[in-house]
């Protein structure tokens, strides 16, 4: 791991973001500024100001080594909506992200690969230094402590979980795979690549003890409490299949009464504020902490604001929709629309979404309640606890469609029916479509007016994924091959 260390600063002082917060931001603690590193732990306030500094990052515009940022790869959205234009339901142009839509953004050297790799281990590297800093702390109480640790352990957790789902092969497919190394320190000595069964027991293992002394309580919605690392953990567990605890976690996680946490009037309203109700953790941003152009999917999927007008949808998931779906329907107040008059149907550019509203302060969602509603549907289906499973499926369908009717089926149909619900639910959010077709190694076949090349854009399936297809995964970058010696320099064979 030479490459990362020698692009990441590991002084806990490289935790801190320069800048100074708006008015605008009343739930983030202003992060610290310059702090030295002898008393950024001295007090509660201070210890804040780091998690703080950390928590923009996620919205950052990341650097690679050469001090260079690219409009795809600007924090955890880029990681999610590459995802995304991966799937079936949302088409890429040849713009930003438009090598991951056609599945061929994989090589060692590329971008997608460098940035996968580098920005996860960059926060980790953060993560740690915050969780050294606490440890060591003569001045934070035992209870601050606790807090504090709390919200470091689950935020490695969920960056390890996005690392192993890009560079190793599904849990359920291989356990013994090659993944990512685990550094439980700041670098300073690289490590080897673990297995991916060393990585969930990690994460597992972080989740669990953040749990254990997080409280309800936090600073705001864009930082971690006992809700959210259940939440983190409700979806480790639904990678590995074990649905007992993916139950206990996401009901934890939303709190067990989906119509607490659901309104249906909120949902049109252009995805950009983390106050709504729905939204467990989101990334604000103000004018003067913005990524800019870089925040996806709003800045790429709003046809309405000046932007980049690159991601369009597929016709095929528009027929999804009932008329009467918040979700749903084509029309000027609806959540698709017509990009022009003048395109025939089997135009990949006929469809454009209106759910997500781009403006420099437009705030991102990470996890909304609803999701983990869906999770707990999957949970109890898996379980053959079916009239339960369709319950709480219903309670989410009802509000989001007056006109739905509750679920006749049962078994693989009625899973079947919760995925399905999923993509409806969670389009363009988090890359839901290639999170369930990896972690269950199914493919993800393309029609509709997918973008294709020289082939009939209704019959044609270019850049389709088989079950288990090795572009499920990224290979490990070149740089990190060439510069950790524990690290096999044939590690991408058979990758």
């Amino acid at each position: 791991m030479k490459n990362i260390v020698r692009n990441i600063t590991i002084a806990v002082v490289s935790m801190i973001f320069l800048g100074s917060c708006s008015q605008e931001f009343l739930d983030e603690v202003e992060p610290t500024t310059g702090v030295p590193v002898a008393t950024a732990f001295d007090s509660r306030g201070s210890a804040d100001g780091v998690i703080s500094g950390i928590m923009r990052r996620f919205r950052g515009q990341f650097e690679n080594a050469a001090g260079n940022s690219s409009t795809d790869a600007g924090g955890v959205c880029a990681l999610y909506f590459a995802r995304t234009v991966k799937g079936n339901d949302a088409i890429s142009t040849t713009n930003w992200y438009g090598s991951d839509y056609e599945n061929n953004n994989r090589e060692p050297t590329y971008r997608r690969v460098i940035f996968a790799w580098n920005y996860p281990f960059f926060m980790i590297n953060q993560i740690n230094n915050f969780i050294k800093g606490v440890e060591e702390s003569t001045q934070l109480g035992d209870q601050d402590k606790k807090e504090l640790l709390g919200q470091g352990y689950a935020l490695r957790a969920f960056f390890y979980h996005h690392l192993v789902l890009d560079f190793s092969k599904s849990y359920n497919e291989d356990q013994n795979f090659p993944a990512p190394p685990i550094y439980k320190e700041p670098f300073v000595i690289a490590k080897g690549m673990s297995t991916v069964k060393e990585v969930y027991d990690f994460m597992v293992a972080d989740l669990t003890e953040a749990i254990a002394i997080l409280p309800d309580t936090r600073l705001g919605k864009s930082y971690v409490n006992k809700q959210v690392a259940n939440a983190i953990l409700a979806e480790v567990y639904q990678v590995m299949g074990k649905w007992d605890l993916t139950e206990a976690a996401s009901i934890e996680a939303y709190g067990g009464d989906p119509a607490t946490v659901l309104d249906a009037a909120s949902y049109g309203s252009g995805f950009k504020d983390n106050s709504n109700k729905e939204w467990l953790w989101g990334s604000p941003q103000a004018s003067d902490q913005t990524m800019y152009y870089y925040l996806a999917p709003h800045v790429f999927s709003d046809h309405k604001t000046g932007a980049y007008y690159s991601i369009f949808v597929n016709s095929t998931f528009v027929d999804l929709f009932s008329a009467t779906d918040v979700r749903g329907g084509v029309g000027a107040n609806k959540l698709f629309s017509l990009k022009s008059t003048t395109y025939p149907i089997s135009d990949y550019r006929y469809y454009v979404s209106n759910k997500f509203s781009f403006s420099f302060t437009s705030h991102s969602p990470i996890i909304r309640y609803a999701e983990m509603i869906l999770v707990d549907a999957e949970a109890k289906a898996r379980q053959g606890k079916e009239a339960a499973a369709k319950s709480i499926l219903f309670t989410l369908q009802k509000n989001r469609d007056v006109n739905a009717v509750q679920s006749s089926n049962s078994g693989q149909a009625l899973v079947d029916e919760i995925l399905l619900e999923r993509r409806k639910e969670l389009f363009m959010e988090n890359g839901v479509e290639w999170f369930d077709a990896k972690r269950l190694g199914n493919g993800i076949p393309r029609d509709g007016n997918q973008r294709l090349k020289g082939i009939n854009n209704i019959t044609g399936k270019p850049y389709d994924l088989q079950p288990n297809d090795l572009r499920f995964m990224l290979k490990i970058p070149q740089a990190e091959i060439d510069t950790n010696p524990f690290i096999e320099k044939n590690i991408n064979t058979g990758r």
